[in-house]
C-alpha cells in the first residue's frame, strides 16, 4: 500500500473541506479558497477531523495517483492555514529587482528592463537583492519562482544571475592563464 496515499490528512480548527461530485474538492480557510477536481477513480471521504484517500485496486497507475491524490488535497490545506514562501536572490553587478504594483521589474544586463506581472493568487516583495514570492497555492508560487529564475540562471563561473536562496551553484574554474 502507498505509504503516503494511507495516511490521513488532518484538518486544522478554521478549515473546511468539502467533497462534491466528481472528486472536486473546495478546501476554505484562513487564507482563501483553493479548489481542484482530482482523479475520479480515487474515493475521498471525509471522517470527522481526517480526510481518507482509498484506491480502487493495486494497479501501479492507481498506486501513483493515490499517494499523488493525498499530497494534492494536503497541500491545499497547508496553502490556506500557513501559505507558500519562495525566496530568490538576485547576484551580479549592475543586477537589481524593483517592484511597483503588481509588476516586477528585473535589470538583468540585458540591454532593456525585463518586467514580469505577478500572476493572480501570487504575491511578490523586493527585499534588498532578494524576491519573496508568497501565495496559497503551492504549484503556482513554484511555477512564478521558476519563471523568474529562467530569466536570467545562475552561472556557473561567477555564479551571477537570479537563484533560489537555498540553491548552490557549482562553481568551475575559469581557463588559466600563462
Amino acid at each position: 500500500m502507498s505509504r503516503i496515499g494511507r495516511m490521513p490528512i488532518a484538518v486544522p480548527a478554521g478549515v473546511t473541506v468539502t467533497i462534491a461530485e466528481n472528486n472536486h474538492v473546495t478546501v476554505k480557510g484562513p487564507k482563501g479558497t483553493l479548489e481542484r477536481t482530482l482523479p475520479e477513480q480515487m474515493q475521498i471521504k471525509q471522517e470527522g477531523e481526517q480526510v481518507i484517500v482509498e484506491r480502487p485496486n493495486d494497479l501501479k497507475k492507481m498506486k501513483a495517483l493515490h499517494g499523488l491524490t493525498r499530497t494534492l488535497i494536503n497541500n491545499m490545506i497547508i496553502g490556506v492555514t500557513e501559505g507558500y514562501t519562495k525566496e530568490l536572490e538576485v547576484n551580479g553587478v549592475g543586477f537589481r529587482a524593483a517592484k511597483s504594483g503588481n509588476k516586477l521589474t528585473l535589470n538583468l544586463g540585458f540591454s532593456h528592463p525585463v518586467e514580469i506581472e505577478d500572476p493572480e493568487g501570487v504575491e511578490s516583495k523586493v527585499d534588498g537583492n532578494k524576491i519573496i514570492i508568497t501565495g496559497i497555492d503551492k504549484e503556482k508560487v513554484g511555477q512564478y519562482a521558476a519563471n523568474i529564475r529562467d530569466k536570467k540562471r545562475p552561472e556557473p563561473y561567477k555564479g551571477k544571475g537570479i537563484k533560489y536562496v537555498d540553491e548552490r551553484i557549482r562553481r568551475k574554474v575559469g581557463k588559466a592563464g600563462k
